[in-house]
């Protein structure tokens, strides 16, 4: 099932001017939908809250929260 997107998608300003990075808008139920900016016409990926929460988590510290 795909997500509403209701927000814009973003991408890090930590890509500078090159094009390769994910991009990320919010989603109707509070996760995020994730593209690829250098293939924008390909599916996103969609994560609910939970998900989201749990990557970034890991991302912050390397640790898993199963």
């Amino acid at each position: 099932m795909t997500l509403e997107v209701v927000g814009p998608y973003r991408k890090s300003s930590y890509s500078g001017q090159e094009n390769n990075c994910v991009e990320v808008a919010p989603t109707a139920n509070g996760g995020r939908a994730v593209r690829d900016s250098k293939d924008r016409s390909r599916p996103s990926l969609h994560f609910g809250p939970a998900s989201w929460q749990t990557f970034l988590a890991v991302a912050r510290d390397g640790t898993s929260r199963d």
